[in-house]
């Protein structure tokens, strides 16, 4: 049965401190992983489940790294991946190819496997397709958040991850181009935000002066505490939402 759900987000930061405890520490949330198979890439990172989403923090410890190039390039702005779970990772990615958008590197952790694409190529983040063999399931065996992740899911602050914004000057053309690649039609074409509707979370497009993952809605117990508490940790409120790890963080209950 072929299926598409958003698995994961991946923001990138300088160091891993203090984005990883400031998250944790003003959303609820809590660290469930850190995966060492991203050494090779010249990374460490910390994984935070948000419901059945995770939320990824990855951060370069060596020069030269893809990353590191993200960071330069945007100036710390952005996030910077799109992780979806999906039955068939290779002809997600071949169908990608056949867009003309390259495959940028496969990984393969059996039960895991991975197939990202090139984020030039994508625009505005990285897309990754993945599938974990015999897990189809929201709340099965994920690796890369570890053996245990479901453990970590804290649900007394944040409840879920709603909506993953996209800026671009031509919003609907990003849409578009991201509504190929994943299979899914635009929803709202003629409005001010597009839309790209997912089971579990909505792709909004929206315009910008450039092309990136710009903010994050998360939906809340009690939206004036998560504020207290980013206020607290020196973090500028506006409207309920603060940047952190590059994004701005919306808040809504």
């Amino acid at each position: 049965m072929s299926y598409l759900r958003l698995r994961q987000i991946c923001l990138v930061a300088p160091h891993l401190e203090p984005v990883i405890p400031d998250i944790a520490g003003i959303m609820g949330l809590e660290v469930c992983y850190h995966d060492s198979n991203v050494a090779k890439y010249g990374l460490v990172n910390a994984l935070l489940p948000v419901d059945t989403i995770l939320l990824e923090v990855v951060a370069p410890f060596r020069e030269g790294t893809a990353a590191g190039r993200f960071l330069d390039k945007t100036k710390g702005r952005g996030g910077y991946m799109a992780i979806f779970c999906c039955d068939d990772p290779d002809a997600r990615g071949g169908q990608a190819n056949a867009l003309g958008v390259r495959t940028a590197n496969v990984i393969t952790h059996a039960p895991y496997r991975g197939v990202q694409l090139h984020p030039r190529d994508c625009r505005a983040a990285f897309i990754e397709f993945n599938h974990t063999d015999g897990s189809d399931d929201v709340l099965g065996p994920y690796p890369p958040a570890g053996p245990e992740w479901q453990k970590h899911i804290r649900k007394d602050m944040t409840l879920a991850l709603t909506a993953v914004e996209m800026m671009s000057p031509d919003p609907l053309d990003l849409a578009a181009h991201w509504g190929r690649i994943l299979g899914i039609d635009v929803a709202k074409p003629d409005s001010a935000e597009a839309e790209l509707k997912l089971p579990n979370c909505t792709f909004r497009f929206v315009k910008g002066e450039s092309e990136i993952m710009s903010a994050l809605d998360f939906r809340v117990r009690d939206v004036g505490a998560v504020c207290d508490a980013a206020s607290a940790r020196g973090y500028a409120v506006s409207d309920s939402a603060f940047s952190l790890g590059g994004v701005k963080f919306r808040i809504g209950g």
